[in-house]
């Protein structure tokens, strides 16, 4: 799986227009449509520690302020501290009567924070040792923290005024009127003063003449000054000892305090790791669900690209001249357990999919796969939310090159694990073209291409050359709806651009 971690070489056109590798999309198997980190929803299912795997609800984590209250994160190099033992001794008090000097020295357990890595330790910060190993250490105090109480009791009453005036609009007319007013009443000064406009008017007379509630004293607001502190004289004449200054990603972790030596770093909380789900824009449905178990790695759901749509992976290029003909040998590999078709198609070919439901009886046939595609949620329209969807970006991407794409499709035989040990049940009698199909072995196939950089590309090492297709490939879907209780056979279509090299020499 290292090949994840490489350039882009090969990506995918997203259904919002972004380009993505493979190993950063989605597929969301009720749209059949490519999703990437933009065309899904980020929810937050539960919060852990990646040290002590402590699972706390949200309530809870929100008070701590997003971190663990028993792990510790090293200062200098943000590693896990680790509790030591040490012994301090302790010189007990003789009884009255008794020399000083007969006194006895016993020794006592004192525990303090080590970092297994850089070696730092809270004896070298000045923290006190504790008698307890559970904690107890004191925490460095924010300088700032009676400005930032400030800000927050103020918005917390501004919210608390809202909320009143919220609740006070749905409850504004007397409790003895249940017939709705009209304007023409509310406004009324013909009828009687005794009648139903005057017990109206009377009303709302009343309510203006309530003392206005006075206005929440606001803090002093923040004044930016143009003063700045004055470098010392010795800066420009002393040695500077760079270990003994902290870095700029140790000022940043610690924002409150920003320590510019190193001496003055505290330990600070380990912050909480997220385990979060996504879930199409669209469709609404889950594509990655994990187990809410901190200690399990497993998913409920997990509905990545490289599962579903056949990878595509560049073997070797001929070297690339402006306006001469290169040899290009790609290895289609196919991750689903049903065979697959794949066919090249030009970039300029619409995006549409049909969908096949195979069943024993009948076979029916859709021009777009879009239609048939929508699972009916549960929830009525009045609750359930309006889809959002991501604006269509332009694919600012262009290719470079003439490519020379097959006339003839390309079967991939469908995904066993077994056949990756057991080398004789790897027969097929797939009737390849020679020309194109240059080396097969199970689900994965190896074909040639040729394709001829433009004319006017010069060598240059910022200019790559690039080539682009669409592929057209078969899915099959085994969800079952109410409408399509049998598997749907879909033929997909994604674009596709890949980075072959960069020019060398001239034609």
């Amino acid at each position: 799986m290292s090949y994840l971690n490489q350039p882009d070489y090969v990506r995918y056109v997203c259904n919002c227009g972004s380009l993505k590798p493979i190993s950063k999309i989605y597929f969301c198997r009720y749209c059949w449509k490519i999703r990437c980190g933009y065309c899904v929803c980020h929810e937050v299912d539960s919060h852990y520690c990646p040290n002590c795997m402590e699972n706390l609800p949200t309530s809870e984590v929100r008070l701590q302020k997003n971190k663990c209250s028993n792990c510790f994160e090293c200062p200098c190099c943000f590693q896990t501290l680790s509790t030591r033992a040490g012994h301090v001794p302790l010189r007990v008090a003789p009884p009255e009567g008794e020399d000083a000097k007969d006194g006895k020295t016993t020794p006592k357990k004192v525990y303090y924070l080590s970092c297994s890595l850089c070696r730092w330790t809270s004896r070298d910060a000045g923290i006190p040792d504790q008698s307890v190993a559970t904690g107890g250490w004191p925490e460095q105090e924010n300088p700032h923290i009676s400005r930032i109480n400030a800000l927050i009791d103020y918005h917390k009453i501004l919210a608390s005024i809202e909320k009143q005036k919220c609740e006070k609009k749905k409850y504004s007319l007397p409790k003895y009127h249940y017939t709705p007013i009209t304007l023409f009443e509310r406004t009324s000064f013909t009828s009687s003063r005794f009648g139903r406009s005057g017990l109206v008017r009377s009303y709302w007379s009343r309510q203006s003449e309530k003392p206005v509630r006075p206005l929440v004293v606001q803090p002093s607001p923040a004044i930016a000054s143009t003063e700045v502190e004055e470098l010392r004289a010795e800066i420009f004449t002393e040695q500077v000892d760079i270990t003994k200054i902290t870095t700029l990603e140790q000022r940043l972790r610690h924002p409150d305090v920003q320590a510019e030596n190193v001496n003055e770093l505290r330990p600070q909380h380990r912050q909480f790791f997220v385990k979060k789900s996504l879930r199409c824009r669209v469709c609404e449905h889950n594509l990655i669900k994990p187990d809410l178990c901190p200690h399990s790695i497993k998913f409920k759901v997990q509905l990545a690209a490289f599962y579903h749509v056949p990878e595509i992976r560049i073997i070797t290029c001929e070297p690339l001249r402006p306006g001469r003909s290169s040899e290009l040998l790609l290895k289609f590999y196919n991750p689903t357990p049903h065979q697959t078709q794949i066919t090249l198609l030009p970039l300029d070919t619409p995006m549409t999919s049909v969908v096949t439901v195979v069943d024993e009886k009948e076979e029916v046939k859709q021009g777009d796969g879009q239609q048939g595609s929508e699972s009916p949620n549960l929830l009525p329209s009045i609750v359930r939310q309006v889809p959002v969807t991501v604006e269509t970006r332009p694919v600012k991407i262009t290719a470079n090159a003439d490519l020379v794409l097959p006339h003839s499709p390309l079967i991939l035989s469908r995904k066993d694990d077994a056949a990756e040990y057991d080398y004789s049940a790897d027969t097929h009698n797939f009737q390849d073209d020679p020309k194109l199909v240059i080396w097969r072995k199970g689900n994965k196939a190896a074909i040639k291409l040729h394709l001829t950089p433009h004319e006017n590309l010069e060598e240059s090492e910022n200019q790559s050359v690039i080539i682009g297709f669409v592929m057209q490939y078969g899915y099959v879907n085994t969800i079952t709806t109410l409408e399509h209780k049998a598997p749907q056979k879909l033929d997909l279509r994604v674009k596709v651009y890949l980075t072959v090299g960069k020019i060398i020499g001239s034609a």
